[in-house]
């Protein structure tokens, strides 16, 4: 299937929908990420912390698509955000991809308590000028992390990859972002386990369109300006995810789904301003 793209604010064209790699690992995680290509995935979203960017790298190469078609991200980890540090991450995560430049390379987690941040944006911004990197962007960004590193660099992500999904909408940080021309992709975007899927109104707008519920919640996103990078390692569901793009939700049903956003909506209640990440 073709996947249509977004363009992003540095002039670099990305899918409107990509595979997320979290947990797909070794031999059946190359097999899983090769299914997903042949279905029609490329974006591909890694990061040094799920440990799989050989794997990742490897069913790249061995895909038979050119490298070309690809736009493969991958996270710095929080213990290499001093800046002499990062640059030789982005350096040996290439190296362990197999690739010459990343289509996207983004901080993983701000960590203010430690207040690096800047020091970490500043090397991504020095490897984008040596061709590493072609976009760069962060993960987990509120707007005050967002509007610092801009002031201290002048260079504004292209991409701010966040948790939403049906109980945890983001509208707020949402508009910020695009306030700022940043785009949205959104992690965990069914909800990782949660019973999103399983909501009744979430059901309702599914056989409205004779669509399965995570295709409405992926739609959701999408109508909302949101790049969903969905996990999955079963090739149908790879295949489902990706048939979202023949129909659009109403005003109204994204509203419905809107209001099942909880106050202590998060999975795993990681907030970006307390959350440590050093591995």
């Amino acid at each position: 299937m073709s996947i249509p793209e977004v363009t992003l604010n540095d002039g670099h064209k990305l899918p409107n929908l990509g595979l997320g790699t979290y947990q797909l690992k070794g031999g059946s995680g190359l097999q899983q990420v090769l299914a997903a290509i042949k279905s029609g995935y490329r974006l591909i979203d890694s990061a040094t912390n799920y440990d799989n960017e050989g794997i990742v790298g490897k069913a790249i190469r061995m895909s038979g698509v050119p490298r070309a078609e690809f736009f493969v991200t991958s996270k710095l980890p929080g213990k290499y955000h001093d800046y002499e540090s990062a640059r030789d991450a982005i350096q040996e995560s290439l190296a362990r991809m197999g690739l010459d430049y990343f289509d996207l390379f983004i901080i993983h987690w701000p960590l203010p308590k430690r207040g690096l941040y800047v020091e970490a944006w500043q090397a991504l911004v020095d490897a984008q000028k040596q061709g590493l990197i072609r976009s760069i962007g962060v993960s987990n960004f509120e707007p005050e992390h967002l509007d610092r590193i801009i002031e201290k660099t002048g260079v504004t992500p292209a991409v701010n990859q966040i948790e939403v999904h049906p109980y945890w909408v983001q509208e707020e940080n949402l508009l910020e972002n695009l306030r700022r021309g940043v785009k949205v992709q959104a992690w965990s975007p069914l909800g990782r386990g949660s019973s999103a899927l399983k909501e009744p109104i979430v059901q309702e707008i599914a056989d409205k369109y004779g669509k399965s519920t995570s295709q409405i919640i992926t739609r959701w996103h999408l109508d909302r300006g949101i790049i969903p990078v969905l996990r999955s390692a079963n090739p149908a569901h790879q295949r489902e995810d990706l048939d979202v793009f023949d129909f659009e939700l109403t005003n109204s049903e994204i509203t419905a789904i809107n209001d099942l956003n909880r106050a202590d909506g998060r999975i795993d209640g990681q907030d970006p301003n307390e959350y440590e990440e050093f591995e």
